[in-house]
């Protein structure tokens, strides 16, 4: 029902910056909140940054500070940008959107060089 396409992915130095985007396709007004999470090869995933259709925002400690989520409504996307890159950061971040269902989108992988 909701379709979500991930992009902004890539390589960076440890130190660097990068912003991914979520694109929707309905619109994310009607969509509670949306998240990121992220999975490493030999990892479980893990949650990120959560934010919600007012706006107010989450974060997972070791991101807390380097990361920020927002969303353009205008757009049907949600941001994550991420700076103060280490490479423990590397992995495939997925965006989530949550409903009465959750929807999960095909991942874009970041990867941080030390």
């Amino acid at each position: 029902q909701v379709q979500l396409v991930e992009s902004g992915g890539g390589l960076v130095q440890a130190g660097g910056s990068v912003r991914l985007s979520c694109a929707a396709s309905v619109s994310i007004a009607n969509i509670y909140v949306m998240a990121w999470f992220r999975q490493a090869p030999g990892k479980q995933r893990e949650w990120v940054a959560r934010i919600t259709s007012d706006d107010q925002t989450m974060y997972e400690d070791s991101v807390k500070g380097r990361f920020t989520i927002s969303r353009d409504t205008a757009e049907n996307t949600v941001y994550l940008q991420m700076n103060s890159l280490q490479p423990g950061d590397t992995g495939v971040y997925v965006c989530n959107a949550q409903t009465g269902w959750t929807y999960w989108g095909q991942g874009t992988r970041v990867t941080v060089s030390s």
